[in-house]
C-alpha cells in the first residue's frame, strides 16, 4: 500500500518546514521501518535517533500524527486506525493517507527530529535520580529488597527516559523550573526505595513551589502517552498524598489549596468562592500580604457586581459527603 508520509523538517534555530515522501510498505511495518527506508532509499539528508528497535531505549521519540510516542512502537496500520482508515475497502478515488512525523515538543531542535535533551535531562538531575544511603560502609553484603518491597517500584521502574510525556507536559511548556513528568516520576521511584536515606529531605524538595510536584496541572497527558505505562501522573499523585499526610494546612499555598478545596467542597458540595480566596491566600488572615494581594481583585469584583455575599449550598450535599468519608475511610484501609 502507498502511504505519504509528512516529514517536519528543519536545521537548528531556523523556521520548520514539511517535506513529503511516497513510500509502498505494508500495515505492519513500524514507522522506525518506514523512516529507514526514506534515510536508506530515499533521502539520505533526513535527521532521527534510533538504537534498539525493541522499545528498550527510548531513543527514536518523536510525534506521530501529533502524538508523543516510540517510532519503532508503533506501525503503519494502527497509525492509519487512528485515522479512521478502512484497510478492508478499496477506493480508486480515495487520497492516499498521510502520516505526520515531527520532533518532540518543549525540546529545542538541533536537526529534522534530532532535539536537544539537556533540558531534560538537566531536570532529572536535580530530583538525585539514585539511591542515597550512608550506609557505604558495608562491603560485605549487598543493599538487598524484600520481593514485596521491590514490586512496589515496577511500574515507575519501566521508565525508559524516551522524553514523550516531557514533549507533552503542558506545565514544562508555560514553567521552565517545573521539573518535568519524568523526573518525579523518577522521583517517586527513589523516594519509595527503601533503602534510600532521604526520604524527608526528598519530600521537602518534591514539596517546593511550582518546580516539584505543584507544578503540574494534573492534565493526564503523560499517563495517556507513556509508551511503557509508567503514568507518570500517578506517581506525582503518590508524592502529594505522602506530603499531605505529613503536612498541615497552614505548611503552604499549596497544601492550603488541596485542603481547603476539600474542606469547602465536603461543607457545601461545591466552592463557597468567598471562603476559598481568603483561606487560600491569605490563610485565614494570618498573610496580611497574601490578603492585600487579592484586595484589588475583590474590589473590581464588587464595583461589577460579581461578588456574591451569599452562599447556598448545593443540593445532594449530604450525599457529596457520605462518598468523600467513604474514599476516605477505604484509603485508610488501604
Amino acid at each position: 500500500m502507498q502511504i505519504i508520509f509528512k516529514v517536519l523538517r528543519q536545521q537548528q534555530n531556523s523556521a520548520p518546514n514539511s517535506k513529503e515522501y511516497l513510500l509502498d510498505t505494508q500495515p505492519s511495518s513500524t514507522i522506525l521501518d518506514c523512516l529507514n527506508h526514506i534515510k536508506w532509499n530515499i533521502d539520505g539528508t533526513l535527521a532521527f535517533r534510533k538504537n534498539c528497535r525493541n522499545t528498550i531505549c527510548g531513543s527514536c521519540a518523536m510525534k506521530i500524527n501529533g502524538r508523543s510516542t516510540l517510532a519503532c512502537k508503533e506501525n503503519v496500520g494502527s497509525e492509519l486506525a487512528k485515522l479512521g482508515h478502512n484497510f478492508s475497502t478499496k477506493n480508486v478515488e480515495d487520497k492516499i493517507p498521510e502520516i505526520t512525523i515531527a520532533p518532540l515538543g518543549n525540546l529545542p531542535v538541533i536537526k529534522d527530529l534530532v532535539v536537544d535533551m539537556r533540558s531534560f535531562w538537566d531536570n532529572l538531575e536535580k530530583i538525585v535520580p539514585y539511591v542515597n544511603t550512608t550506609s557505604e560502609n558495608l562491603p560485605d553484603r549487598e543493599f538487598l529488597q524484600t520481593p514485596q518491597e521491590r514490586s512496589k517500584l515496577d511500574q515507575v521502574s519501566n521508565c525508559i527516559m524516551c522524553g514523550a510525556c516531557y514533549s507533552e507536559c503542558n506545565a514544562v511548556e508555560v514553567n521552565p523550573d517545573f521539573a518535568g513528568p519524568h523526573a518525579l516520576a523518577k522521583g517517586y521511584r527513589n523516594f519509595a526505595d527503601p533503602r534510600d536515606d532521604e526520604h524527608q529531605k526528598r519530600l521537602e524538595e518534591y514539596n517546593t513551589g511550582t518546580k516539584g510536584i505543584w507544578g503540574c496541572t494534573r492534565c493526564h497527558y503523560c499517563n495517556s502517552i507513556c509508551p511503557m505505562g509508567v503514568a507518570p501522573m500517578d506517581q506525582i499523585t503518590k508524592i502529594k498524598r505522602e506530603i499531605l499526610a505529613a503536612k498541615t494546612k497552614n505548611e503552604s499555598r499549596p497544601i492550603r489549596h488541596r485542603r481547603v478545596l476539600t474542606e469547602l467542597v465536603k461543607t457545601g458540595g461545591w466552592i463557597d468562592e468567598r471562603q476559598f480566596g481568603l483561606q487560600l491566600t491569605s490563610n485565614y488572615f494570618r498573610d496580611i500580604r497574601g490578603l492585600l494581594s487579592i484586595a484589588p481583585l475583590g474590589l473590581r469584583m464588587i464595583a461589577k457586581g460579581k461578588f456574591p455575599f451569599s452562599f447556598e449550598p448545593s443540593e445532594g450535599v449530604e450525599q457529596v459527603r457520605a462518598l468523600m468519608n467513604a474514599a476516605q475511610e477505604q484509603k485508610d484501609q488501604d
